[in-house]
């Protein structure tokens, strides 16, 4: 392990979380997301500039949550050569759990819920959203910013916001399967399907660990973010970027309703198995196979989701 000189933020502290704003908040867990997920062990270097193209972010919120996982003790801070792991992720469960325990913003999920449950009209202006929420215009400003980011909602002329169409309902939950159907075997199936033989080795330790413990230990947000790297990185390989935008923006459609189905943890262990029998396929080249496996995979995951009684049931 390189030698290290601990650095922090004077004003943070281990176990200080409301310095933090929503966006610091969520970057510090999908850092430790990807920790878990890629089995980083004690003294590995964390890149801020990999971690900010990785999230999708700008370098300074990477760096805020760096910094606030150095202050709780989870890396450590060498001036010259950045910050590295100063435990195994083996042993950061308490951690995920800790920084897990509030997916999103609290507006963000209300707006979502309340849509999600037809308690918002189509379009509203901004003045009436503020007035239902109780919030500034700056935090309602920042938090529609992220939910335009993942579309769906767009803004209108003058102060207004129109919503679009959403995984809202069984019928589009079905209808959002039945495309990713029609998608995702045809990218398997691509003239430029090129893989990356880091990265298959990467899927295949996560969902390996997931087949083998990791649905039972992992958090919601884990599973999906695993679940999404899984599909959007197949996609990846196929060299379309069409085939690219269409998978990445059904991940984004799908983030809640995946999130609500945490409670129903059985099938994330079948999940990893079958996208292992997919990466296996592509591992040996017999792409026709792996383009039929990943069919089957969907239809089998659409027919248990649709008639899920957790999906659309309200969190509680």
């Amino acid at each position: 392990m390189p030698r290290t000189t601990r650095s922090a933020p004077p004003s943070a502290t281990p176990n200080d979380t409301d310095t933090l704003t929503p966006l610091q908040a969520r970057v510090v867990r999908e850092i430790v997301a990807h920790v878990r997920r890629s089995h980083l062990r004690a003294g590995e270097h964390l890149a801020e500039s990999l971690l900010a193209e990785q999230i999708g972010t700008s370098r300074t919120p990477v760096n805020v949550a760096l910094r606030h996982l150095a202050a709780s003790g989870v890396l450590v801070h060498d001036h010259n050569r950045g910050y590295f792991l100063a435990r195994d992720a083996a042993s950061l469960d308490d951690v995920a759990e800790r920084h897990s325990a509030e997916p999103d913003h609290p507006l963000y999920l209300r707006i979502a819920e309340d849509r999600l449950a037809g308690r918002l009209p189509d379009a509203m202006t901004e003045a009436d959203l503020m007035r239902q929420y109780d919030c500034s215009r700056s935090v309602l400003r920042s938090v529609l910013s992220r939910v335009q980011q993942e579309g769906w909602i767009e803004k209108a002329v003058g102060h207004g916001w129109t919503f679009q169409p959403m995984i809202d309902s069984p019928q589009a939950y079905e209808e959002s399967y039945l495309y990713r159907a029609a998608i995702e075997p045809t990218g398997l199936l691509a003239p430029g399907f090129t893989v990356d033989r880091v990265a298959l080795g990467r899927l295949q330790r996560e969902q390996r660990r997931i087949a083998d413990g990791g649905w039972e230990t992992m958090t919601a947000i884990e599973l999906f973010q695993a679940n999404s790297d899984f599909h959007e990185t197949l996609a990846l390989w196929s060299g379309n970027r069409f085939i690219v935008q269409s998978v990445r923006r059904m991940d984004q459609l799908r983030r809640l309703i995946e999130y609500r189905q945490a409670r129903s943890r059985g099938p994330r262990r079948e999940q990893a198995l079958e996208h292992l029998q997919i990466l296996e396929a592509i591992t040996s080249g017999d792409l026709l196979r792996a383009a039929s496996l990943m069919r089957s995979h969907l239809d089998g995951a659409r027919r248990g989701k649709v008639h899920s009684r957790d999906v659309f049931a309200p969190p509680g």
